[in-house]
């Protein structure tokens, strides 16, 4: 019996680890939405930082495209978010680039942003790094900087708001789904009260000129208090000394109804506050069968970018690279 080649040997003992490792891999990649997945590191104090960038497929030498920068909750990371929320698809069809900053587990346990951490500097120094990732971005991706916005899931939208306020020169919008305002917690044990809607927030000394807010929220919400988003769109409010608009109910289909408020200083809109009925502690129509998402919500994905859109039409995109 002939015996096989060498060659013939290697090849096969290739395929064998390429079969094997496949999904060690995978599971780092989301569901195909006509783009690059890339892996990025920044340095922060205590080591290197991981976050993952979505870049749409057909970007033209030169080309500057917004930037949305997407924060995960607890109990996810970058792939799981991009998975649960769908937004590289709306990227894909809006052509935008989405970054992905993941919280490690060596920080939190729960993979949860520590946006209470004020009182030891920590929530400050998870801030500083995300800043870095998005100067990175900008830097190698081309990323337009005059065009950036924020979005978060719980204590993703936590850090988010907690970016928006201690660097609102650097975003353009502010989304916060099922999230608490800053200026709530200081402490773990007072996030927790925070969490429940027992603590009001309390107005920075600097609340000058932050991004306009959208608060998305569900009304069944048993993590995060549902009155944690009227706080959050009242603080965006008195800051601003915008008024508040009447009630509109709004309805899409067989989706969860919601009630939408808008506050207005003149004819801008500071906040917009979106409740929505029978959504728990989940992103708002996002894909079926994913943890802390529901499909049954009105599309959140959708909101968010409309939202941020329409912030990014009065500034124009620089024609020549960083």
């Amino acid at each position: 019996m002939k015996q096989p080649s060498w060659s013939a040997l290697l090849n096969r003992n290739a395929a064998l680890i390429r079969s094997a490792t496949r999904p060690l891999r995978e599971r780092h990649r989301p569901q195909s939405s006509g783009g690059s997945w890339l892996m990025g590191l920044v340095m922060g104090t205590d080591g290197p930082r991981r976050y993952y960038l979505f870049r749409p497929a057909g970007v033209r030498f030169g080309e500057k495209l917004p930037l949305l920068v997407m924060l995960h909750g607890c109990h996810q990371d970058a792939k799981s978010f991009a998975d649960s929320t769908r937004m590289n698809a709306v990227a894909t069809r809006e052509r935008f680039l989405v970054l992905y900053p993941e919280q490690p587990r060596l920080a939190n346990a729960q993979g949860c942003w520590n946006w209470f951490e004020t009182q030891t500097g920590r929530a400050f120094t998870e801030a500083a790094w995300i800043m870095k990732a998005v100067d990175q971005v900008c830097m190698l991706y081309a990323a337009d900087r005059g065009r950036v916005a924020l979005a978060g899931l719980s204590a993703g939208a936590s850090m988010a708001a907690l970016l928006a306020t201690r660097y609102p020169e650097r975003f353009k919008a502010l989304v916060m789904h099922s999230g608490v305002p800053p200026g709530t917690a200081s402490t773990p044990a007072a996030a927790i009260g925070a969490m429940q809607g027992r603590r009001q927030p309390l107005q920075p000394r600097s609340a000058g000129d932050w991004p306009p807010l959208m608060v998305i929220h569900g009304d069944a919400d048993r993590v995060v208090s549902a009155r944690n988003a009227g706080s959050a769109a009242l603080l965006w409010s008195e800051a601003a000394g915008a008024r508040q608009e009447p009630v509109q109910e709004q309805r899409r289909g067989k989706r969860y109804p919601m009630r939408v408020t808008q506050f207005k200083r003149s004819r801008d809109v500071v906040a917009t506050l979106v409740e929505v009925d029978q959504l728990g502690h989940a992103w708002s129509g996002g894909a079926a069968r994913q943890r802390f998402s529901d499909a049954n919500g009105p599309d959140a994905s959708r909101m968010v970018w409309r939202f941020v859109a329409r912030q990014f039409e009065s500034t124009r995109p620089a024609n020549t690279q960083d």
